[in-house]
C-alpha cells in the first residue's frame, strides 16, 4: 500500500495492484457502492462520490516511414472523494474488491477527522435535480463504427495511407509523423446524495505532422481530426486528405515571406480554430481560478468584459465534437452554458465544489483525466457564437493587415489576460484582398482588451480540437470561432535564418 502526500486541500491514497480484466458491467455489479459511500462519511464529511472507469485504448505511431509503435491497453480503477470543510480528500485504487475499496474509504474518512485547519464552508446537501438512473442522463452520441470492432490491421492501414501520401507529396518533405488513437471509456459514478449514472464514451483522433525543408529553412504543417466518434471519422476525413492538408501547409510556408512586425488589423479566420477564445478567456472563466483571484475575470459577473458583438458559450452537448460528453465526471448532465452574452459576463464554468462555494448549480464542467485525478472545472467545447457578416466582407474592410488562417500554440497569463500566440498559416491583406503568405508571425496582446475591440463577426464557425492541460491533467476539448476582425493588434515577425 502506497500513501501519497497531504496538502492544504488534498490527500491522495493510492493502491496499485494488477486487476483481473473483466467486462465493465461485471466489475460495476460487484462494487457495493452504497456501503462504501456510507463508510466515507463515517467521520463527518459533507459529501462523497465514487468514480469507476475502465478504458480500452489503441495508439499507433508512424515515424521515419515505418510503424514505430502499436500500443493497446486496458486501464481501470476507482476514485473516492470526500468534500469536507471546503477541502477535497481523494484516493484511488485499481484493485476492484470490496475489501480494498472499504479500506480506502476508511483511510479517507479518518483523514477528514484528523484535519482541522481549513475554514469551514457550508456545503448544503440537496436533493438531486435529475433522476437516479444507471444510464446516461444527458444527450446520446451514437457510434456508427465502434473502434473495438475494427482490427489492428485496419487501423495500421489508415496510418500507412496517411504516411504514404505525405511522404510522396513533394521532394521537399523530410519528416512525417502520423498518429492514430482511439479509446472507449466505461464509466459508473455514484454519490452520497443517492445519484448514480452509467455510460460509455468513445473517441478517435488522427493527426499528421509534416516537416519540409529548403536550404536552411524548415517549416512544419500539422492537421488533426477527430471527436466523439468511432472509425466513421475517416468517412468524413479520409487519411489521404488529412495528410495532404498538412503537407501543403508545410510547403506553403517554405515559400512564404517573413511576417511584418508592428501594430495592424488582424482578421482571424474561422478555420483558425478557437485557440484565441480557449486561451484568452476560456481558462479565466473556470470557477476555481476565478474564486482564487487568479483570473482577470474574477468578481466580474454582470460586468461588460467584451464587445457587444461577443457571445461566448461552452457546450458539451454537441454531437461528435472532441469536448462532448453526456454527463461530466461528477455525474452531472451536460448542458450548454452561456458565459458571455453580448459582451456581459454571465457565468463561470463550475464543478460541484466550486458551485457550492458560490451558491449556484454545477454547470456540468467537473472533469478529470482518469480515476487517478480529482475533478476540477474544465472547458468542453468553448466558442464565440457566429454573427451576421460574411467572411469576405470582413476581409474587404481591411486596407492593410494580417489574415490568420491557422493558429498555432500559445501562452496566456490568466491573472492579467496577456497572451502570445503563434500563427501556423498567415497571409497579408492588401487593399481588401488576401495576398502573399507570411511565416513567423506572432500575435501579442491582452485577451480582455482584444475581446472589447473586436468590431466584426462572421456568420461562419470553425472548430479546432486538442487536449487541454491544467493542474497536471489533460482532457479532450474543442474550441470554435467565426471569422473575427481585430482593428489593431501587435504582430511580431521573426528574422530570416542566415
Amino acid at each position: 500500500m502506497n500513501f501519497g502526500f497531504v496538502s492544504d486541500f488534498d490527500i491522495r491514497i493510492s493502491n496499485f495492484v494488477t486487476a483481473t480484466p473483466k467486462k465493465g458491467h461485471e466489475l460495476i455489479d460487484q462494487i457495493p457502492y452504497k456501503k462504501i459511500l456510507k463508510e466515507t462519511l463515517k467521520e463527518g464529511g459533507e459529501f462523497s462520490d465514487l468514480f469507476f472507469e475502465q478504458v480500452r485504448s489503441v495508439a499507433i505511431i508512424c515515424e521515419e516511414d515505418r510503424i514505430e509503435k502499436v500500443i493497446s491497453g486496458l486501464d481501470l480503477g476507482v476514485g473516492l472523494r470526500i468534500l469536507h470543510g471546503g477541502k477535497t480528500f481523494y484516493g484511488f485504487t485499481n484493485q476492484i474488491s470490496e475489501e480494498s475499496l472499504l479500506h480506502l474509504a476508511r483511510r479517507l474518512s479518518e483523514a477528514t477527522k484528523e484535519d482541522r485547519e481549513s475554514k469551514v464552508i457550508n456545503l448544503v446537501r440537496h436533493e438531486p435535480s435529475f433522476p437516479l438512473s444507471s444510464s446516461s442522463p444527458g444527450p446520446v452520441f451514437p457510434i456508427e463504427k465502434h473502434p473495438k470492432g475494427i482490427s489492428i490491421g485496419e487501423k495500421v492501414s489508415i496510418v500507412n495511407r496517411g504516411n504514404g501520401v505525405a511522404r510522396k507529396f513533394d521532394p521537399h518533405v523530410r519528416q512525417v509523423r502520423v498518429l492514430y488513437r482511439d479509446f472507449s471509456q466505461n464509466l459508473f459514478i455514484a454519490n452520497s446524495e443517492g445519484v448514480s449514472v452509467e455510460g460509455e464514451r468513445v473517441g478517435t483522433v488522427f493527426s499528421v505532422q509534416v516537416v519540409s525543408t529548403e536550404g536552411d529553412i524548415i517549416q512544419t504543417g500539422y492537421e488533426p481530426v477527430g471527436g466523439t466518434m468511432g472509425f466513421e471519422t475517416f468517412d468524413f476525413h479520409p487519411p489521404e486528405e488529412v495528410a495532404e492538408m498538412a503537407a501543403k501547409r508545410s510547403l506553403l510556408m517554405l515559400s512564404a515571406r517573413k511576417a511584418p512586425s508592428g501594430r495592424m488589423a488582424v482578421v482571424l479566420s474561422s478555420e483558425a480554430g478557437g485557440t484565441m477564445i480557449h486561451e484568452a478567456i476560456g481558462h479565466g472563466l473556470e470557477a476555481d481560478l476565478a474564486q482564487q483571484g487568479l483570473s482577470v475575470y474574477s468578481k466580474k459577473i454582470g460586468e461588460r468584459v467584451a464587445s457587444p458583438l461577443i457571445t461566448v458559450v461552452d457546450d458539451p452537448t454537441l454531437p461528435q465534437k472532441r469536448g462532448s460528453y453526456p454527463f461530466d465526471d461528477e455525474g452531472v448532465p451536460s448542458r450548454r452554458t452561456l458565459l458571455v452574452e453580448e459582451g456581459v459576463l454571465k457565468s463561470y464554468l463550475y464543478d460541484r465544489l466550486g458551485a457550492l462555494k458560490d451558491g449556484v448549480e454545477s454547470t456540468g464542467n467537473g472533469r478529470r483525466e482518469s480515476y487517478q485525478h480529482k475533478p476540477i472545472p474544465r472547458m468542453s467545447n468553448t466558442m464565440i457564437v457566429p454573427g451576421r457578416m460574411k467572411a469576405e466582407e470582413i476581409i474587404r474592410s481591411v486596407e492593410k493587415g494580417l489574415f490568420v488562417k491557422k493558429m498555432g500554440g500559445g501562452q496566456v497569463n490568466t491573472v492579467n489576460g496577456d497572451f502570445v500566440f503563434e500563427v501556423n498559416e498567415g497571409y497579408l491583406i492588401e487593399k481588401g484582398s488576401v495576398s502573399d503568405p507570411v511565416r513567423g508571425a506572432i500575435l501579442i496582446g491582452n485577451g480582455p482588451q482584444v475581446l472589447k475591440e473586436i468590431d466584426m463577426i462572421g456568420d461562419d464557425l470553425g472548430f479546432g480540437i486538442g487536449t487541454c492541460g491544467k493542474d497536471g491533467q489533460g482532457v479532450p476539448v474543442g474550441d470554435a470561432q467565426p471569422t473575427l476582425r481585430i482593428p489593431e493588434l501587435v504582430v511580431g515577425g521573426q528574422q530570416e535564418t542566415t
